[in-house]
């Protein structure tokens, strides 16, 4: 697509960010709404510019995308697009040829690295580590120390195998761990085994690693009959959604021991509330959504929607289109 463009911004981005956006959009023009959404995940309020908009970035209002008729291209600021993955918008963006990508590069070695921070948290055992003062040669010393491992040997079963998957895989290689995945359609270009039988697979599993989005498929995907089919004191995570897990089978399996542990960085609602039963359970441990996180992800996410925007000018495929 040729010629100057209208582009619809609903991102908190300032700084060097900003700078680096109004550089590579010259010569096309930006629209920003009166109030920018809090945060990369966040909708912004409906803004009336986005009607006349030919491209959206961020979070755009899903009502007021299908009362445009001049969008052509919407690049979610997020990896997860849960309030566009509906039957209904698919078939309007299909209709009018609205191309739609995410944000799932610029968030998956965040993501991956915070998994990896849990799992070697976990295997080191550095949480009971850090409380503890006992002495050289004591038997809460001995203990502790005998129950910090390598990781190396052990499986790892990842479900919702994409750009997170795949970086995580990079991560983990080198220590040694068997992979293995599950998704919904195996493209035989994951380069780990994929598991049919879930079930078997999570019976045999040592981590448990949760990157399920949230979709009318993966809602409650871990209920009290898969979490018990878990191997007893496999360790969970969950970096995917928080609906995806039943919450109280959760910490059922936490208190009955069934779990080694569970590590959380999602969570429904989030925050959860203070006397929420996981808060309470043993050996859950839980962060407040900030795995995608970095210092520079609003630097990242404006290069990713650039490099992009180089393709749809130039009529080439997008990264990360998901519709």
């Amino acid at each position: 697509m040729s010629g100057a463009m209208r582009i619809f911004v609903d991102l908190p981005v300032d700084g060097a960010a900003k700078t680096l956006l109004l550089e590579g959009t010259e010569g096309h023009e930006l629209v920003f709404p009166t109030r920018p959404a809090a945060s990369v995940l966040h909708a912004a309020e409906p803004d009336s510019a986005l009607a006349t908009a030919d491209i959206a970035f961020g979070q755009p209002d899903r009502g007021l995308i299908e009362s445009s008729s001049t969008l052509r291209w919407i690049q979610i600021s997020s990896s997860g697009f849960t309030r566009y993955d509906h039957p209904e918008f698919r078939r309007f963006v299909a209709s009018h040829g609205i191309q739609v990508s995410n944000s799932a590069a610029v968030f998956a070695n965040g993501c991956a690295t915070h998994v990896l921070s849990f799992l070697l948290a976990q295997a080191r055992q550095l949480p009971v580590a850090l409380a503890s003062q006992a002495p050289n040669g004591s038997p809460e010393w001995t203990v502790l120390r005998q129950a910090s491992r390598t990781l190396e040997g052990e499986t790892a079963l990842i479900l919702g195998y994409g750009a997170i998957g795949r970086r995580l895989v990079e991560l983990l290689t080198p220590l040694g761990i068997k992979l293995l995945a599950y998704r919904r359609k195996a493209r035989g270009d994951e380069g780990i085994p994929v598991v049919e039988d879930i079930g078997e697979a999570l019976a045999g599993a040592d981590h448990v690693i949760n990157i399920l989005p949230d979709n009318p498929e993966s809602v409650g995907f871990f209920n009290a009959a898969r979490l018990a089919r878990i191997k007893e004191g496999a360790i969970f995570y969950n970096i995917g959604r928080g609906t995806t897990v039943d919450q109280s089978a959760l910490a059922a399996a936490l208190h009955a021991g069934k779990l080694g542990a569970a590590w959380l960085d999602v969570t429904d609602p989030e925050p959860l509330p203070a006397d929420h039963e996981l808060r309470s359970a043993p050996r859950c441990y839980i962060t407040p959504h900030t795995a995608g996180g970095s210092g520079d992800e609003m630097s990242l996410l404006v290069r990713h929607f650039l490099s992009n925007l180089r393709a749809f000018e130039a009529g080439q495929p997008l990264a990360g289109r998901i519709m």
